[in-house]
């Protein structure tokens, strides 16, 4: 069925090729140092020793996380895409090595994953709620299509086809009732639909979207009959996640506490969150599905208004990595998981795509600069799973973690980083621009190939090139996204001048384009001084610092510690060059500093007896914090 809606797509991997003086370093690291590293790591682990011992039901135990087997998908999805864009025979001798142990472990009814094979046998689906099967299922799916999209191969897709097939054997209406506990198959599915035709794909992923929440409920099913059944899993672990403190069921950690549509706020576990987000907006795309859009519009509200920290980060509780109450948003706990913030670029894509809304970018943007390069390290080596705004200087980023879901992930997102710079409408006659960085992409309005060619320094520099290249003049709607930082633009078409509502959303630029035309636009870039809503009150008396899309912190090794007896100066704050941290723009200004002497050892102390002195202010750019001198760090400033 032909959605109503005009969804706007991505453009191909092959028409999209970036070359930017801040994001071409980190996919060069991506693809020489963090592939072969994360390959590395995946053996050491033993996540593919399992495949091995699977395949050849030789001795041997399962090793690592019972999800592991998706740390390999994950890899081989972001190997796939950074071999599309650049093949090396190499790199794919890597890909069917791992292709073949994958292939190998799948059992004859198209089952496949490592932890049941080799440890419990006879307890497959029994445990949909924690053991993670329909998890690592989705993501085999994706990395199939990624493969095959990138090596024209169905080795991979093969496997996941005989995978999903017997998943919808297993699972429907007219089957057995389930759905994952934590969400991602859906994606994976439409993924399946997409690239075959085959609706079944497609009508599963609906019906594991609307078997959620409803009554009874297989995860309550399952906790209920837990310790009566012979059941893989840890009972304790599954009361953790699915009872509340007075030992009642509790679906929200799962977000199985109300049916979907009917769900009007972000719950439970952050990752598992937006991967259900994203599956309702795949869904959506393909069904035209108005009840889906109206509720992803409302929880996407209750996100960005409520429970989001000013760097795009989502889930502020270790504690079950979720959310919690609108406003809480500590900072010293802040969880924040890397993982999340990918779900957040990955669900505002679809949400962009689907409105053909500017917001949804400019909160990927938030998410893409911030929440998720934090998570990175400059040289692509060490990662955090959790990113907290202040920090007393004992959290730093590492190489690889037992529960290691956020590095393939860093990676995936990484290498396919060009299939969020621009989207386009199915005539390709309207091409959007959401993200701003040096790149070439390529549409065929009418049959003739044009090229759009954008250079800039962004995000330090909020001036924007974008010239046309086309045999022949051809008509389309060019349309630029004006960000929502931004509070004044100039846009200059062929050297005449346009004005521009600041608020616009997208400014569009419509005309019969020839060779050689050219757009300018200059977004000023001023240092913002935000303030959280008063309900935030952590950050009551405070601002965060923002300049275009990047938020800044204070370091230790800047700045006096510590830094909570900083009260900076608003007015002084000033952007300017550095050769710190690769060259990034750091913010330069003036405050007052309380020394800790001037207490006397004592815990209280009257007005008059606190003395402050004169101190100079250095911001970084948060994504950039920990990568020198271990120290302090603090988002959100004291200002009195």
């Amino acid at each position: 069925m032909k959605p109503a809606r005009d969804v706007l797509g991505r453009l191909d991997s092959t028409d999209v090729t970036i070359d930017d003086a801040f994001w071409n370093p980190r996919l060069e690291a991506n693809r020489e140092v963090v592939l072969e590293y994360q390959y590395e790591q995946l053996e050491e682990s033993g996540a593919l020793e399992n495949f091995r011992v699977a395949a050849d039901d030789r001795d041997g135990d399962f090793q690592g996380m019972r999800f592991a087997d998706s740390d390999a998908y994950k890899w081989l999805e972001a190997t796939s895409y950074t071999y599309e864009n650049d093949p090396d025979p190499a790199l794919e001798e890597r890909m069917d090595e791992v292709i073949d142990l994958i292939a190998a472990a799948q059992e004859p009814d198209g089952y496949l994953n490592t932890y049941f094979t080799i440890e419990e046998p006879g307890a497959r689906w029994t445990n949909l709620g924690e053991m993670h099967e329909l998890y690592c299922a989705g993501h085999l799916f994706e990395a199939a299509v990624a493969h095959h999209r990138a090596t024209g191969s169905d080795r991979l897709l093969s496997v996941a086809l005989d995978f999903a097939d017997h998943v919808d054997e297993t699972f429907g209406p007219d089957a057995r009732r389930g759905y994952p506990g934590h969400e991602e198959i859906e994606t994976g599915l439409v993924r399946l639909y997409r690239v075959t035709g085959e609706t079944r794909y497609l009508d599963l992923a609906q019906y594991f979207l609307d078997e959620r929440g409803q009554e009874p409920s297989v995860f309550e099913r399952e906790l209920a009959t837990f310790e009566a059944d012979d059941r893989a899993g840890n009972p304790k672990w599954y009361r953790y996640l699915f009872e509340d403190k007075a030992g009642e069921y509790d679906g929200s950690y799962a977000q199985d506490h109300t049916p979907i549509r009917e769900q009007e706020t972000v719950e439970g576990h952050a990752v598992r969150a937006t991967y259900l987000y994203m599956g309702m907006a795949d869904v959506a795309m393909e069904t035209d599905d108005e009840s889906l859009y109206e509720t992803l519009e409302t929880l996407w509200q209750n996100m960005t208004r409520k429970r989001m920290y000013v760097t795009g980060g989502i889930g502020s509780s270790h504690d079950g990595e979720r959310f919690t109450d609108d406003y809480d948003l500590p900072n010293d706990t802040a969880y924040a998981e890397t993982c999340a913030a990918v779900g957040s670029v990955f669900w505002n894509e679809r949400m962009q795509r689907i409105t053909r809304e500017a917001r949804f970018a400019d909160e990927l943007e938030r998410a893409l600069y911030n929440g998720f390069l934090a998570g990175v390290s400059l040289d692509g080596t060490e990662f955090f799973y959790v990113n907290p705004l202040e920090s007393d200087g004992d959290h730093h980023r590492k190489g690889w973690f037992t529960c290691a879901c956020c590095p393939p992930n860093v990676a995936r997102l990484l290498a396919s980083l060009d299939e969020y710079v621009y989207t386009v409408t199915q005539d390709e006659r309207e091409l959007f621009v959401n993200l701003y960085l040096g790149s070439t992409g390529t549409i065929r309005p009418d049959g003739t190939e044009v090229t759009v060619t954008q250079q800039t320094d962004y995000p330090w520099d909020g001036a924007v090139s974008l010239e046309v290249s086309t045999p022949e003049p051809v008509t389309f709607d060019l349309h630029l996204r004006v960000p929502e930082w931004c509070r004044n633009l100039t846009l200059t078409v062929d050297g005449e001048d346009r004005s521009v509502d600041p608020d616009a959303g997208y400014v569009t630029v419509g005309r019969s384009w020839e060779d050689g035309d050219a757009v300018s636009v200059e977004f000023e870039m001023d240092v913002e001084c935000l303030r959280a809503h008063p309900n935030v009150t952590n950050d009551t008396g405070r601002v965060a610092l923002q300049r275009g899309p990047v938020v800044f912190c204070l370091e230790e090794t800047d700045n006096r510690a510590p830094l909570s007896n900083v009260v900076v100066d608003e007015e002084s704050i000033e952007a300017t060059e550095s050769d710190v941290l690769e060259g990034v723009t750091v913010l330069e200004g003036s405050g007052r500093y309380t020394p800790p002497d001037v207490w006397e050892n004592r815990l209280y102390q009257r007005e008059e007896g606190i003395t402050s002195e004169p101190v100079d202010v250095t911001a970084i750019p948060y994504y950039a914090w920990d990568n020198r001198e271990p120290g302090e760090m603090l988002v959100w400033l004291r200002t009195d």
